[in-house]
């Protein structure tokens, strides 16, 4: 249990203070004293381990099961005695160009937090840091936590669109690059990334739903002055998904023109394949008529028959060949 524990204090009037071991008692103890609240941070944990938590704080079945076995889209819930809260941190590996997404749940009641969280990332360890410098926000209890971690994570999503955009334009510059490429290659990394963007969206487009919700009076556990604060993530979030949607428009955009890149190549190589098959088809013609075993042919008996047709074969040779030239076949 203290492996999946990554912390666990009381916060009163806004000011940390080392909680009992014991979680009910420190539960009733932050429930007792008013102005305080308890807040516990979990790491993947198993059923076993979640039951004593999930008893003693008293949280509904259906969302403990959601927590434990994860792969959950952004959405909020709201139950008797608790109000729960899902969120998908993204992370942006750029050396790999791939964008991992982990998974973030929030058990918001009566004096305290739970966070339950999957995979690496994840930004509690620095929003609880600065959270512990803020005591003005924290005296706001449970809901200060729900902000700033939903903050963090919207703010989040705003840097990895820009990483993105930079990737997008450097895969752009290759497509549209004068010198070819190999274009299997190119094409692969256009729907790998978009398969990013993919990932990406799942992340950031279902949660907007939860936030539009927490911007409106009656959701329990949420406190009133609060709504303000997620009206500004809200925003933050409309500017994510934003630049989510003009990605993934472009990123079909460069792959059309990609597509229509690699036809017009096409047809420059069949141009060239049909220009030099004519230029091999005319001496071929001509010495396939005379290498026919007949007695009665022109010219065969004329002394100077031999080079007059390879003159002429030259000659249709450099005018096809000029012919090719200026229309741009060779």
């Amino acid at each position: 249990m203290p492996d999946v524990i990554v912390d666990c204090a009381i916060y009163r009037d806004g000011r940390r203070t080392e909680g009992p071991k014991d979680l009910s008692v420190a539960l009733d103890e932050a429930r007792a004293e008013g102005n305080s609240f308890l807040w516990l941070g979990m790491h993947e944990p198993t059923q076993e381990e979640f039951d004593r938590v999930s008893s003693q704080f008293g949280l509904h079945p259906l969302a403990v099961e959601d927590a434990l076995k994860a792969h959950q889209r952004p959405k909020l819930e709201v139950y008797d005695d608790s109000l729960f809260v899902v969120l998908k941190p993204v992370t942006y590996d750029d050396a790999a160009d791939t964008v991992t997404a982990s998974e973030l749940m929030l058990f918001l009641g009566d004096s305290f937090v739970v966070t339950v969280r999957h995979g690496e990332a994840s930004p509690l360890r620095a929003v609880r840091l600065r959270l512990e410098q803020q005591p003005k926000i924290l005296r706001h209890g449970p809901t200060a936590v729900l902000y700033a971690v939903s903050d963090a994570v919207v703010d989040h999503y705003i840097e990895v669109a820009a990483e993105l955009q930079l990737d997008l334009e450097e895969l752009e510059a290759e497509v549209f690059a004068p010198v070819r490429s190999d274009t299997r290659n190119t094409a692969a990394a256009i729907y790998a990334f978009k398969r990013e963007i993919l990932e990406f969206r799942r992340a950031t487009g279902p949660l907007a739903e939860p936030m539009a919700r927490l911007q409106n009076p009656g959701v329990p556990f949420v406190h009133e002055k609060a709504r303000p604060f997620f009206r500004d993530v809200d925003d933050h979030l409309t500017r994510a998904n934003e630049s989510v949607e003009g990605l993934d428009r472009l990123l079909s955009d460069i792959l059309s023109a990609h597509l229509a890149q690699m036809g017009v190549r096409q047809n420059d190589d069949m141009r060239k394949i049909s220009s030099w098959a004519a230029l091999a088809a005319v001496p071929t013609l001509i010495a396939g008529i005379y290498g026919m075993n007949f007695e009665h042919m022109p010219e065969l008996r004329w002394s100077l028959g031999y080079p007059a047709i390879l003159l002429v074969m030259v000659s249709l040779e450099v005018w096809l060949y000029r012919q090719f030239k200026r229309r741009g076949w060779l």
